[in-house]
Parts: C-alpha cells; sequence; structure tokens
C-alpha cells in the first residue's frame, strides 16, 4: 500500500544537503588511504566498513530528496 505525506519543501531540500561532518569525513579519508596502504587494523577495517555503510544509507536519502523535488544529486 502506498500512502502520501506532505512535507515542507524546505525540509525536504535540506534532505538533499546531508553530509558528514568535516571530522568524519577526513577520518573516512584516512582509513581509505590506509586500507589503499594495506595498513588497516581490524578495528580500523570495521570502522570503514561502517563509515562506508553510512555513506551509502546517506548517498540513497538524499538521492531520494533530490527525486522528489525533482533535481539532479550533486
Amino acid at each position: 500500500m502506498s500512502a502520501t505525506i506532505n512535507v515542507p519543501s524546505d525540509w525536504l531540500e535540506s534532505i538533499t544537503d546531508l553530509k558528514f561532518p568535516g571530522s568524519t569525513d577526513r577520518r573516512l579519508q584516512f582509513l581509505m588511504d590506509r586500507n589503499t596502504e594495506g595498513l588497516l587494523s581490524r578495528e580500523e577495517k570495521e570502522e570503514l566498513e561502517a563509515l562506508v555503510e553510512m555513506s551509502e544509507e546517506l548517498s540513497l536519502v538524499r538521492a531520494d530528496a533530490c527525486r522528489l523535488l525533482g533535481k539532479t544529486p550533486a
């Protein structure tokens, strides 16, 4: 069953701007670089996997918001 929910467009627009805080984004980049170099510990690998999963989910939410607004994701 499909339902329609009305939300303010400015709220939906704010969803398209969601991103990781700078410190989290830097940590993700650091872990990705260490992974490329083969230097990750087990704990770092788990952290990287969690951050990548969250990043992918965030991208999907942003893309859905853009689709609803008729915008192209940035």
